[in-house]
C-alpha cells in the first residue's frame, strides 16, 4: 500500500511539480502562491501549536483557512479581493491534494466549499488627455533619469502595458524598424507583440542611444543599471504626478498607480471606436468580460448611446406626501 505524502511533502510538491514543472506558473504567480501559504503556516503555528514542517493535511481545514481569511481582512486590513486572491491560491493547493490524497476527499471538499467574498466593484479610474499631456511633461528632458522617466511614461500610456511587464522589459523586445512594436510575455505565458506610434518610436529610438550604464541592462534601468523594481516605477509617478498637478489641478484630486495609466490606455482605445475585443487582445486580457469594466466607467460612450435614442415623454408631477405608516415602513 503506498503511504500518503505529509503535508510538508504534499506542499512542496505542489510548487515544484505542479506550478513550476507542470503549469510552468509565473515567477508572480508563484509569489503570490508562496506569500499566502507562509502567511497561512504562521497562522496555523499560533492556533494548532505545531511547526509548518509537523502539520497535518487534517490540521489544516476549513475552519482555519476561514478564520485565517477573516484575520487577514479585519488585522491586517486587506482588501476583498486581496482576500479572494490568498483563497484561489488555498483551492488551487487543494484541488492538488485531491488528486495526491483521495482518503481526505471529505475534509478537502469542505475546504473547496469557501466561497469567495463579493464585493462593490468601483468604476477604474483613467486620466484624461489633458492629465496624460501634463504627467508626460513633468519628467525634466535636461538628466538622464528624466528621459528614462518621460520614455517609460510614454509607452506605458500608449501600450498599456503591465507594471511587471514594464520593469522586465529587454532591449531586444524593442523593434522600431518598420512595423515598429514591442514584445512581452504577460499572464499564463502569454507572447504579445504591441505596436508603437510615430512618437513613441522617436522617443524609445532616441533613449536607445544612451550610453548603457550595465551589461545586459533592461529597457528601462535604475541608475546602477540593474532592473527597475516595482516600487521604483510607483515612486517615479507619485513624484511626476505631483509635479504635473501644478499645471493640471485636476490630478491633485486622483490617485494614479501604473495601472492607472494601463486603465487610460484601455479608455483612450475605447473613446476612438476600438472593439472590446480588440482592446481585450491589446491589453493581453484572458477573458473579454474583463474589458466590460471600461464600458461601465465610460460616461461619454453612454452619453453617445442616450443621445441617439428617443426619450419617453415624462411628465412631471405634483408632490403627495405618504401615508405617515407608509412613509414610515419605506425610511426604514
Amino acid at each position: 500500500m503506498t503511504r500518503e505524502p505529509s503535508f510538508a511533502v504534499l506542499l512542496e510538491k505542489f510548487f515544484i511539480q505542479r506550478l513550476i514543472q507542470q503549469r510552468q506558473a509565473s515567477v508572480h504567480t508563484i509569489a503570490s502562491y508562496r506569500d499566502t501559504f507562509r502567511l497561512l503556516l504562521e497562522f496555523a503555528q499560533r492556533h494548532v501549536h505545531k511547526v509548518p514542517s509537523s502539520l497535518a493535511l487534517e490540521d489544516v481545514d476549513a475552519s482555519l483557512i476561514s478564520a485565517f481569511l477573516d484575520e487577514q481582512e479585519k488585522v491586517r486590513k486587506v482588501t476583498a479581493r486581496t482576500r479572494n486572491l490568498r483563497l484561489t491560491a488555498v483551492h488551487s493547493f487543494f484541488k492538488y491534494a485531491a488528486f495526491e490524497m483521495p482518503s481526505h476527499a471529505a475534509h478537502i471538499q469542505r475546504v473547496l466549499a469557501i466561497p469567495a467574498k463579493r464585493f462593490s466593484r468601483t468604476l477604474v479610474p483613467f486620466l484624461s488627455r489633458q492629465e496624460v499631456d501634463a504627467l508626460l511633461a513633468a519628467p525634466g528632458q535636461d538628466t538622464w533619469s528624466g528621459r528614462r522617466d518621460h520614455a517609460l511614461l510614454l509607452l506605458a500610456v500608449q501600450t498599456g502595458l503591465r507594471l511587471s511587464e514594464l520593469t522586465n522589459l529587454q532591449r531586444e523586445d524593442l523593434y522600431i524598424g518598420i512595423g515598429a512594436h514591442v514584445r512581452v510575455i504577460g499572464k499564463g505565458r502569454k507572447e504579445r507583440c504591441t505596436p508603437l506610434s510615430k512618437s513613441t518610436r522617436a522617443v524609445l529610438a532616441a533613449w536607445l542611444r544612451e550610453p548603457s550604464r550595465a551589461e545586459n541592462q533592461p529597457l528601462f534601468p535604475n541608475a546602477r543599471g540593474g532592473q527597475l523594481s516595482a516600487h521604483g516605477v510607483h515612486y517615479l509617478v507619485h513624484k511626476h504626478v505631483a509635479a504635473a498637478a501644478k499645471e493640471c489641478p485636476s490630478l491633485k484630486n486622483k490617485r494614479v498607480s501604473p495601472h492607472v495609466l494601463r486603465h487610460t490606455t484601455a479608455m483612450d482605445l475605447l473613446q476612438e471606436g476600438v472593439d472590446p475585443s480588440v482592446i481585450a487582445l491589446w491589453l493581453g486580457h484572458e477573458s473579454v468580460e474583463t474589458t466590460q469594466i471600461y464600458l461601465d466607467a465610460n460616461l461619454t460612450l453612454k452619453q453617445e448611446v442616450l443621445d441617439r435614442t428617443t426619450p419617453p415623454n415624462g411628465k412631471p408631477g405634483r408632490y403627495r406626501p405618504d401615508d405617515r405608516l407608509l412613509a414610515f415602513l419605506k425610511n426604514l
